[in-house]
């Protein structure tokens, strides 16, 4: 018998297949990555302490006065750059990057290109 799942049940399947293998240290921290339908968010997080260094959104000010007509890839690069500014602040300069199940292309690698451009290495 198939069993159907939910598009959102793949992806949690699929984080969790790769967090599995995947954990922030304090010298690479991990960059995790949620989207939903309207919003981007990301996240530096040091699992062995449970600590989040850095975090950034679209719904920020700093990147809210700054969205408007833009497209969502547009938006996630936006959130991109602000991340990175604030690592570099926190004082992290390497990362793992956690796309959070889903797949990387669109505002994921929008985001990922961002903070790499904005001095992440990963």
């Amino acid at each position: 018998m198939k069993k159907t799942q939910t598009p959102r049940a793949a992806r949690r399947r699929r984080h969790i297949r790769v967090r599995a293998r995947m954990a922030g240290t304090p010298a690479r921290p991990r960059l995790a990555v949620f989207r939903s339908l309207n919003h981007i968010y990301a996240q530096i997080i040091d699992d062995a302490a449970g600590h989040t260094l850095a975090a950034a959104s679209d719904s920020e000010a700093e990147v809210r006065s700054s969205r408007d007509g833009k497209k969502k890839s547009e938006i996630a690069t936006l959130v991109g750059e602000s991340l990175a500014r604030k690592a570099k602040a926190a004082g992290v300069t390497d990362v793992v990057f956690d796309r959070g199940g889903f797949k990387y292309h669109g505002r994921v690698k929008a985001l990922a290109d961002a903070a790499r451009k904005g001095g992440l290495g990963f």
